[in-house]
């Protein structure tokens, strides 16, 4: 019965990874009581079949006798829970039982296969009420107060998460640009110690990257031609050259808490082949690439021809604007599982870390264009699009480079290929998804940078 009841209600959830799929089979592989009672509570593992796609959630389910208003927006149905009837809903919603996580990781609890750890020398305030952001869409953010934020992982993955081993690692050394780790949350999944959530300082009085360079770029349409970007109110080069900075950092901290390597030029000369090879499906499934082609084979060409040896590191893996937060302080730099859809072993494979720059420049050029997606002025708009994306992205690789990030000549052509298999991979997504933001990652192929 319950199974059933979740069948019906997890397709629906924002952070459900199968979207357009049928559902073959849901099966419950482990329930843990985490409370007993009216309400009570329990933690899922369930399992989701649908064809040759077999998916792990992670679900944190209340129980009452009967359920509230408050709570009825995340009701999922009744079912025979303990000898009765009983309502069952999506429990990251009600503050009563959110605050049995937070007394669990205070506590360094364990319950069943599960288990609550307190980050060494951290203090935890577990007067703290909860509240569920609504912009997470991949995972679920439960804030307690102004201090602490959960990161429930929905999608489970068996082994360490590569959020919580970067984290802990680089606030280990020492550094001011990751939120400070409060605590985690393990499980056992196919003999593997598994993590489930990860709860860091929460940022409140912080300012989204993303949201930050939107209003730049606003700022700069709304003035009259004349002015340049630089002169326009709301510049942002200023804060793109300290993420630069921040970028370097972060890099140089990775090396120095997980070692690093080198690509040779045989390894170099496989990855210009597969970045051609996925040009070509590409282009095959969306004709408008076509005529754009041949300056990512090119690129890829100049790639395959590095005849030295290129630095391999740990990376964040998804890095945009979006994944950066501006405090009083400094840039934090957010969000280090990587791509949640790739396998734990791609995601902690080491990468040039001119993958995060070419992310992060690809994510310039989007808040400098995505606005323009059904403007009537658009094509008036064009150039200063293009001027804020100029601007930004020479300030952010003058950052990096000031603060140690290297680009030799080498480095030049990798962070070229690397952009353009990036935009290669927006343009696919866009034309599935998004069809009016196709021009964003075509304009990758005809602007010069």
């Amino acid at each position: 019965m319950l199974a059933e009841l979740l069948t019906g209600w997890i397709a629906d959830q924002r952070w459900f990874a199968g979207k357009g799929r049928p559902i073959d089979d849901l099966s419950i592989e482990s329930t843990v009581p985490l409370m007993d009672g009216d309400p009570a509570l329990a933690h899922l593992i369930v399992k989701v079949v649908q064809g040759d796609r077999t998916t792990r959630y992670q679900l944190l389910l209340g129980l009452r006798d009967g359920l509230s208003s408050r709570l009825r927006h995340v009701f999922i149905g009744r079912c025979e829970w303990d000898g009765r009837e009983r309502d069952v809903y999506d429990a990251a919603h009600d503050a009563e039982l959110m605050g049995r996580l937070l007394h669990g990781i205070a506590r360094d609890a364990t319950v069943g296969p599960l288990s609550f750890h307190r980050a060494p020398g951290a203090e935890i305030d577990t007067s703290q009420r909860s509240l569920v952001m609504t912009a997470e869409q991949s995972n679920t953010s439960i804030v307690f107060g102004d201090q602490y934020i959960l990161k429930m992982f929905r999608v489970v993955i068996p082994g360490m998460n590569p959020e919580l081993e970067i984290v802990r690692a680089l606030a280990d050394e020492g550094s001011h640009h990751v939120a400070r780790p409060f605590g985690w949350v393990e499980g056992t999944i196919d003999g593997e110690t598994t993590t489930l959530a990860i709860m860091q300082a929460f940022l409140g009085g912080a300012s989204e990257g993303w949201a930050m360079a939107l209003t730049s770029v606003r700022d700069l349409y709304a003035t009259p031609r004349e002015v340049s970007a630089g002169d326009a109110g709301g510049d942002f080069a200023a804060e793109a050259e300290r993420l630069g900075v921040a970028t370097a950092e972060v890099h140089r901290e990775m090396r120095e808490a997980f070692g690093y390597d080198a690509l040779d030029p045989d390894e170099i000369h496989s990855m210009a082949e597969l970045y051609l090879a996925q040009l070509e499906r590409a282009v095959a499934e969306v004709p408008a690439l076509a005529d754009h082609a041949d300056v990512a084979r090119e690129a890829y060409d100049l790639l395959a021809s590095i005849d030295e040896p290129v630095l391999v590191q740990r990376v964040h893996g998804d890095y945009h604007l979006g994944q950066v937060m501006r405090t009083y302080d400094d840039w934090i730099v957010l969000d280090f599982e990587g791509e949640p859809g790739q396998p734990l072993a791609e995601r902690r494979a080491l990468h040039s870390p001119l993958r995060d720059v070419a992310g992060m420049l690809r994510s310039f050029e989007y808040a400098a264009r995505h606005l323009l997606a059904d403007h009537p002025d658009a094509e008036t708009l064009e150039d200063r699009a293009e001027e804020w994306a100029v601007r930004n992205r020479a300030a952010f690789l003058s950052g990096y480079t000031r603060s140690g990030g290297e680009l030799r000549p080498a480095d030049v052509v990798m962070m070229r290929a690397l952009e353009l298999a990036k935009a290669v991979y927006e343009v696919v997504y866009e034309a599935r998804n998004r069809p009016s933001w196709l021009p964003i990652p075509l304009a990758a192929f005809t602007t010069k940078h």
